[in-house]
């Protein structure tokens, strides 16, 4: 996996970036939903998707593949590095399990995404470890501009990338071919694109992004994703959060 595979927003002077005090946010699990259009078993995955958005403790996020673009029917919503990161995933965690619809929770674990219970058991197994969302990250949106607040951290979540992900909170699609044909299946926290905020080493530090930077089409709501590792080799989500730009 490359920088080039994933789609990286530029924000050039529009980024600020000075210190600040810490902010409280408490998530439970994120949970990334590789799902595809062009999949039949994944509407029952996006279905319950937009169930467990309800869970205030959960933070999900839908991110289209491609590479069942094949099939017949081309994903209106895919972009290469989400594909790039699934792969990425599962070579950091060395099972090589890739297909859809697949949750990974908090960067570490995975299981069906159609499987509530599974999913349930994925979220408790990977709150037993260190460092998943031990890093409160506050977002807020004010004056037309979205503030991610960090603290310092504690044990061994002392550094780690930032991402901010534009998404559309729920997108309708009719799907005129392939496997789902003449279904309508609704998408719920697509990502839309990363954009790399930069990095955090452990002080507290606040990254401010004016709105206009990250506006297009259809977004509507941001997610700040605090992870370990590097896009090759993604770690540990050491802490996230949500916010609507409405």
């Amino acid at each position: 996996m490359t920088t080039s595979q994933v789609l990286i927003g530029s924000l050039g002077a529009a980024l600020i970036f000075v210190a600040s005090p810490s902010a409280n946010a408490e998530p439970r699990a994120v949970i990334e939903l590789f799902t595809s259009q062009g999949c039949s078993s994944c509407p029952a995955a996006d279905k319950l998707l937009s169930e467990l958005r309800n869970d205030s403790s959960l933070i999900t996020l839908s991110l289209p593949i491609d590479y069942w673009d094949y099939l017949g029917w081309k994903d209106t919503l895919a972009i290469p590095g989400h594909t790039a990161r699934q792969k990425a995933y599962s070579h950091v965690r060395g099972d090589r399990e890739v297909y859809t619809p697949q949750v990974v929770i908090n960067g570490v674990a995975q299981a069906l995404g159609s499987d509530r219970a599974e999913i349930e058991k994925a979220v408790a197994q990977s709150g037993h470890k260190a460092t998943p969302l031990s890093v409160p990250v506050h977002v807020t949106v004010a004056d037309e501009r979205v503030t991610a607040t960090l603290p310092d951290g504690v044990g061994d979540a002392a550094a780690g990338e930032v991402w901010l992900c534009p998404l559309s909170r729920s997108v309708a699609v009719g799907i005129g071919r392939g496997e789902n044909r003449g279904r309508t299946i609704t998408y719920t926290n697509v990502v839309r694109r990363w954009v790399r905020l930069g990095t955090w080493s452990g002080k507290n530090e606040i990254f401010t992004v004016p709105i206009d930077a990250i506006r297009s089409a259809g977004i509507d709501g941001v997610a700040v994703l605090l992870q370990s590792g590097s896009i090759d080799k993604p770690g540990a989500v050491l802490g996230a959060s949500l916010a609507s730009l409405r």
